[in-house]
């Protein structure tokens, strides 16, 4: 299983038996391959502060692999405005490898802006709204939404609020 972290607000500290451990903030994205022979768990380090978090669980492309872990820091300028790359199957563009033909992009738009997803042909997508409320498709969505996008050309996302998104270009 391939394992996504992904912090909104708050830390997280995780731990495994293969000695990663590391406190996750906003701005991370934390990539844990769960193949056999792994332990690990994570707690909020924090006794005042509390963590608010999206743990993304997405099946790998083969069976069988290593146990694995990475995590990258990304500046939230780097997704303001416009769709950021942060999990890829190759790792491109100093973004988290995932073993999967999986793309995961983040925004952050201000009300009255906008950003557009071009998909293949060939793909799908699935959009999940991480806060506050969004024009996807004509219809509004609201923070924990989930919207699936089959046979389309594009996503186009346009906020209501601020609002936070995640992106997942599926094969």
């Amino acid at each position: 299983m391939e394992i996504i972290t992904y912090i909104q607000e708050g830390a997280l500290e995780h731990k495994d038996s293969l000695g990663n451990g590391s406190i996750i903030r906003p701005g991370d994205v934390q990539r844990m391959t769960a193949g056999s022979g792994i332990t690990h768990s994570e707690s909020n380090p924090s006794k005042t502060e509390p963590v608010h978090f999206l743990r993304i669980w997405i099946l790998p492309d083969s069976k069988g692999l290593t146990p694995g872990y990475e995590q990258k820091t990304f500046s939230p300028r780097e997704w303001r405005g416009a769709w950021r790359a942060v999990v890829t199957p190759d790792g491109r563009e100093n973004t988290v490898k995932i073993h999967q033909n999986t793309y995961m992009y983040v925004t952050e738009l201000r009300a009255g802006e906008s950003a557009t997803h071009h998909l293949h042909p060939t793909r799908k997508a699935y959009l999940h709204l991480a806060r506050e409320r969004a024009k996807v498709k004509g219809a509004i969505m609201s923070a924990g939404d989930g919207a699936r996008v089959n046979e389309a050309p594009q996503i186009h996302m346009t906020p209501l609020d601020n609002s936070e998104a995640l992106l997942f270009d599926l094969p």
